[in-house]
């Protein structure tokens, strides 16, 4: 068995034109043939069935709030762990120094290459092709979502709180990851101008440790104001 055959049994489909596999695998880093024009595809495919999803599902909710569950589902971030769910990383195709660097671990790699597959998918059989597997890779996050979920969450309440004071966006970076999936543990630290230092929090995943790490910026940050 190959490693694309391998690949086709994780993701659940089997290609009628490996090559669009293949070429949806392959880095640029890699050479001329690779998958960023299928990633570009793929991202529009896959914004427009998630969007679908989302109607569907949450019949009250407002344009606003449909918007925020998208970004939510469709982030580089959630992309890299479906990526990660079907070890997606062993599979790439990339050139040498990015494998040295570990780049088939990097959140913007997988999460290209998720894109990537999907558009592969589209163009090898077609959009219920490609909506059949987008909604089995995102099975159990659509599942999970809830009216709660129509809320605004812990980013986007820290970012709108410092827009609101006219400091700039809060960044986020990831510190350290502990165990192996899908036991890993995520550190990540939260930077903002008006914190004195950086705001640190673990999670299970990238996204629930940036989510707890603005949660408490967002504490310390309000907590400021009100005693001043």
């Amino acid at each position: 068995m190959t490693k694309l055959d391998r690949l086709e049994k994780r993701i659940g489909y089997q290609f009628q034109q490996k090559q669009l596999l293949s070429q949806a695998v392959t880095h640029r880093s890699f050479g001329e043939s690779n998958n960023e024009r299928l990633e570009f595809l793929g991202d529009s495919i896959l914004n427009y069935l998630i969007a679908s999803a989302l109607f569907d599902r949450f019949e009250k909710a407002s344009e606003g709030e449909l918007s925020r569950l998208r970004a939510r589902l469709v982030k580089q971030s959630t992309l890299a762990e479906v990526a990660r769910d079907v070890d997606l990383g062993n599979h790439l195709t990339m050139g040498s120094g990015e494998l040295k660097s570990g780049g088939f671990e990097r959140d913007s790699i997988l999460s290209d290459a998720v894109e990537a597959i999907i558009g592969a998918i589209y163009l090898d059989g077609g959009i219920e092709a490609a909506s059949h597997h987008v909604y089995a890779l995102f099975e159990s996050r659509l599942e999970n979502l809830s009216e709660t979920d129509l809320e605004k969450d812990a980013k986007s309440k820290l970012q709108e709180y410092l827009q609101g004071i006219g400091e700039s966006v809060p960044e986020y970076e990831l510190i350290q990851m502990k165990g192996k999936s899908p036991n890993q543990v995520f550190e990540v630290a939260c930077r903002a101008n008006p914190l004195k230092k950086a705001v640190r929090a673990s999670g299970t995943s990238r996204r629930r440790a940036e989510q707890s790490a603005a949660e408490l910026a967002l504490k310390e940050l309000v907590g400021k104001a009100g005693q001043g």
